[in-house]
């Protein structure tokens, strides 16, 4: 942009100086991926927010997320997934993207899968509804997590795990080395 065009723009924003001169959210609800998040967590809490919410620059936001994003997202399978390939701020975890959600191997599940997963992605949040003057921190400090909530998680956990296969991950170190496999599949294909 000339510095003379550039000029009158900022004179014409100056006008409204009150509102934002871009905006860079949807106008619908969306999925809140906090950028940073506690090493200390066994999960990222994210959540759904209201178009009105303005995130800022520390967030990341999935637009038109359905509770299945919304389940594979806040489940071990990806949590693993970000904790191996995110980078870091000090040892926080940095969520990226780049890194973690555009090279993320989503599974292609069944219908029935699918529709698992919606429904312990459902139980988790009303789990949180149960305790509605906690923040996310608060429910997800690995200290205090309610255990109904942890429970919701593993459920919602096993639900994703079998989108990806039918046999149960034993562990982390098992679904990562699955994940990459799988990681290394798609890109092969690409190539």
């Amino acid at each position: 942009m000339s510095y003379a065009k550039n000029q009158r723009s900022n004179k014409a924003l100056a006008k409204t100086a009150s509102e934002f001169a871009f905006v860079s959210h949807p106008e619908t609800p969306y999925l809140l991926i906090p950028s940073v998040s506690s090493e200390r967590r066994e999960y990222v809490p994210m959540g759904f927010m209201p178009a009105k919410t303005i995130a800022s620059n520390l967030c990341l936001i999935v637009p038109k997320a359905s509770l299945y994003h919304f389940g594979i997202l806040t489940s071990a399978m990806h949590i693993d997934w970000m904790r191996q390939v995110c980078g870091r701020l000090e040892s926080r975890y940095r969520y990226s993207a780049k890194l973690v959600y555009n090279n993320f191997p989503w599974a292609t599940p069944t219908e029935t899968q699918r529709k698992k997963v919606e429904n312990a992605a459902q139980a988790v949040i009303d789990a949180r509804a149960a305790y509605p003057t906690s923040t996310l921190a608060d429910l997800y400090s690995p200290l205090s997590m309610p255990k109904n909530l942890a429970k919701a998680h593993r459920e919602l956990d096993r639900a994703v795990d079998r989108c990806y296969r039918s046999k149960p991950f034993k562990d982390s170190q098992e679904r990562l080395g699955f994940l990459f496999d799988m990681y290394e599949k798609l890109t092969a294909k690409e190539q």
